[in-house]
């Protein structure tokens, strides 16, 4: 019954029931399309979107792991759908997928530039949006009374996803990683 049930999960796309400004939550409060919240899981599912895009243009380990983060940003997304009441991801993975890529990296004298192929100019996209997502999500963590310990959890999933993604594209750069060079160049 409940793989039935998950089969039906959406079943109409186009309900008309934004049009108005306001969507439900999983909870089934009805909110504002303006609210912090909104913008957080908007700001994740665009994130998710961008991952997407570089997950097409790599392979192997690389790929998986791309995958794996898709899953828990939806996880994430439940988070906020459900105000609090579930889960966020751990970032377990991400920290030991960071650290391993970092070993094999030359040591940074300066800032990089975000470039170096494709590949490598994607992840930057999504280093810069998922700290975008992360800063949204601080200031709606800000605005709460009593938040829920998973808002605090995701967003250090999102912190350390930033740095995965910033390590990830020097490592996709193969070398053509370029540094600023400062502003007396």
């Amino acid at each position: 019954m409940s793989q039935e049930k998950n089969k039906r999960r959406i079943t109409k796309v186009t309900t008309r029931a934004g049009d108005a400004g306001n969507t439900k939550l999983a909870t089934g409060r009805t909110i504002g399309k303006h609210e912090p919240v909104v913008r957080v899981m908007g700001s994740i599912d665009e994130l998710n979107s961008h991952i997407g895009v570089l997950e097409a243009l790599v392979e192997d380990q690389t790929q998986q792991n791309l995958r794996a983060i898709q899953q828990a940003l939806f996880d994430m997304g439940a988070v906020f759908a459900m105000e609090g009441s579930y889960d966020a991801p751990e970032h377990a993975n991400l920290e030991a997928w960071t650290d391993t890529l970092n070993s094999a990296l030359p040591p940074l004298t300066e800032f990089v530039l975000p470039r170096g192929g494709t590949a490598a100019a994607q992840s930057h996209v999504c280093r810069a949006v998922c700290r975008r997502a992360e800063s949204e999500l601080w200031g709606f963590i800000a605005g709460l009374d009593d938040p829920a310990e998973s808002f605090g959890n995701a967003a250090r999933y999102l912190n350390r996803l930033s740095d995965y993604f910033f390590v990830l594209a020097r490592a996709l750069s193969q070398g053509e990683e370029q540094q600023w060079q400062g502003p007396e160049r």
